[in-house]
């Protein structure tokens, strides 16, 4: 029998939430997003709107011969995920990225475009442009040092790499980690110096959680999208170079089959003991992620329905790990105490940046992990929460 998870639907669209709802993509079937603008100093010259298609490389959708004026216009289908695009001409490229059905407007010169180029209508193509720019400029310090000549081969290598390592914090804190769910943090896990890539989940376990904690923001964002699957797969094989690696060297003997990584955003909250529980420390259990808020009028029914669930599956390696976004304190504690599971409180309400990170807009919201620590699924995508929870475990 499938235990009823009547949901509480408590609309996250109002100001605490207005973020959120801006993040939201929408269905765009049918609908198309436009790429306009002009490049001056182009004549003649053919310009080319070409998709970074994951599966088949670059893939050229449309095209235009521009005249003295330099104006283009092109408009093609939207997809249900962020896309990759660039207009090129010749090997003058200019990064974009559509999320929607948006308008985006590119002003460049020809022959800098590359570089000196305004885009508007979209916070994603303008820190492209960002990243691309702060690429180019490490690229010159890292030409500037080999040309250095008072250097030894050691010292330019030592130099490139701090070079490399200030750029890589500075990009994780700026742009990756601050929206792991947006088309620009995705294009930053790409970026390369020459032909290295300056994020390389083969050989840095710092940079496999780079790409486990973009690929489990894409899983909450847009659970199909084939890009965030890829993430997943790439910081699968990164763990599993590393821990060979690292076998190796002491020694011994590791089957890849068994090697697996954590795909989670995690969560550090205080329980209602007053211990710090987090949900990565759960790897090993299959996990029900619950956002709640224990004063919403049927949260009783719901609290019962999860004791069902707790009460059949707990003993067989099921844990819950409940997120409690109440102002109320002592409600909270009061109405958790006698709860067997992990129940912890969110001081920021429907503020949290926890709520962004795993796109929840409706209250309540629950995910399932699986015991690797990998989400598997939200509750929009569950038609029958025993069988789920039966395959997990």
């Amino acid at each position: 029998m499938t235990i009823n998870m009547k949901r509480i639907f408590i609309n996250l669209s109002g100001a605490a939430m207005m973020l959120a709802a801006v993040l939201a993509i929408t269905s765009c079937n049918n609908k198309k997003f436009r790429i306009e603008g002009s490049i001056s100093k182009a004549a003649d010259k053919m310009l080319y709107l070409e998709n970074m298609s994951l599966s088949e490389g670059v893939v050229v959708l449309d095209s235009v011969k521009l005249d003295e004026g330099g104006s283009f216009a092109f408009s093609h289908e939207a997809t249900d995920a962020p896309e990759f695009y660039r207009l090129r001409i010749l090997d003058q490229i200019i990064n974009l990225s559509i999320d929607s059905t948006e308008t985006v407007t590119v002003k460049a010169n020809y022959p800098e475009m590359a570089t000196a180029y305004e885009v508007s209508g979209s916070d994603n193509c303008q820190k492209i442009k960002e990243l691309s720019l702060r690429q180019m400029e490490l690229l010159n310090q890292a030409l500037a040092v080999q040309r250095n000549t008072s250097l030894g081969i050691e010292a330019t290598a030592d130099s490139i790499e701090r070079l490399i390592s200030n750029y890589k914090e500075r990009v994780k804190s700026e742009y990756i980690f601050k929206e792991p769910m947006k088309a620009y943090a995705y294009f930053a896990l790409f970026q390369t110096l020459g032909n290295r890539l300056i994020f390389n989940p083969r050989e840095s376990k710092d940079d496999v959680k780079v790409f486990a904690a973009v690929a489990t923001s894409w899983d909450s964002y847009y659970p199909e999208a084939l890009r965030g699957k890829n993430l997943h797969n790439i910081a699968i094989e990164g763990m599993k170079n590393m821990r060979l690696i690292e076998a190796q060297n002491q020694g011994l003997q590791v089957d890849a089959s068994k090697v697996t990584t954590a795909g989670l955003i995690d969560i550090q909250l205080l329980d209602n003991k007053g211990n710090l529980r987090r949900l990565t420390d759960l790897k090993g259990q299959v996990v029900l992620l619950d956002f709640h808020l224990f004063g919403a009028r049927e949260s009783t029914e719901r609290i019962m329905s999860l004791r069902d669930i707790y009460n059949k599956y707990h003993s067989r390696g099921l844990e819950i790990y409940q997120v409690a976004l109440d102002p109320d304190e002592h409600l909270w504690k009061t109405k958790t105490a006698a709860l067997p599971w992990v129940n912890v409180r969110d001081d920021k309400g429907l503020e949290s940046a926890n709520l962004l990170n795993y796109n929840v807009q409706t209250i309540p919201t629950f995910f399932l992990i699986d015991r690797n620590n990998s989400l598997y699924k939200r509750d929009i995508q569950i038609k029958d929460i025993d069988a789920e929870i039966q395959s997990l475990l």
